[in-house]
């Protein structure tokens, strides 16, 4: 971790975002922390990095859904490699709850959230997403996900006087939960007025 450049990134967070259990709070702010105080390294090239890692991840799952199907896939989240992978019959059921509930849209909400985002490329693998709609709503829910998570590391480097990527990672690690939720909030906020506003215009044009 101490040697962080935007390759390990990359790979870091394609295994983040795959079914190895590997948290993105360990990467993404200690890098962007890093990035502050190393000429060789730029906060936005962090992000776009992860981004492309967090894509990678999220493909091998969607692959292996879509081509192994339910049958192999939950038999083994239910094996001891599975396990050992922190998979259970109870987390992909979960995750394919909530693609049924949000449909496509879940591909970019569910990268907000922490119990369902790595595993809701699973069900859309599963569901037979198409693979355009899939790759774009990853990206902006990915790129949302790090772009927060390099302004927290960019914060701690302003706001704090830390001298580790480990002390970062676990600062960060503290408050990521609460903020993605926060922006889970923004989203549904965000998008429920734009339903709201798109249904009173079409009430004025009825009237006309």
């Amino acid at each position: 971790m101490a040697h962080l450049d935007y390759w390990s990134v990359t790979l870091f967070m394609s295994i983040e975002s795959s079914f190895i259990p590997f948290p993105s709070e360990v990467v993404v702010p200690p890098a962007a922390w890093k990035s502050m105080g190393d000429e060789g390294m730029n906060i936005f090239l962090v992000v776009v990095f992860a981004t492309a890692g967090s894509n990678i991840g999220a493909l091998v799952n969607y692959c292996l859904a879509r081509w192994l199907g339910r049958p192999v896939i939950y038999r083994f989240a239910e094996s001891r490699w599975g396990h050992l992978c922190l998979l259970s019959r109870e987390k992909l059921l979960h995750a394919e709850e909530y693609f049924r509930r949000h449909g496509a849209a879940s591909t970019f909400i569910g990268r907000l959230v922490p119990a369902v985002r790595q595993l809701i490329s699973i069900p859309a693998g599963l569901a037979g997403m198409k693979p355009g709609p899939f790759v774009l709503y990853t990206t902006l829910g990915s790129g949302l996900w790090n772009a927060v998570l390099a302004l927290l590391g960019y914060f701690i480097y302003r706001l704090t006087d830390l001298k580790t990527t480990a002390d970062v990672s676990r600062l960060a690690t503290r408050y990521s939960h609460e903020i993605g939720y926060i922006i889970i909030a923004i989203v549904v906020i965000a998008v429920a007025a734009v339903i709201v506003k798109n249904r009173i215009k079409r009430k004025r044009r009825g009237r006309v």
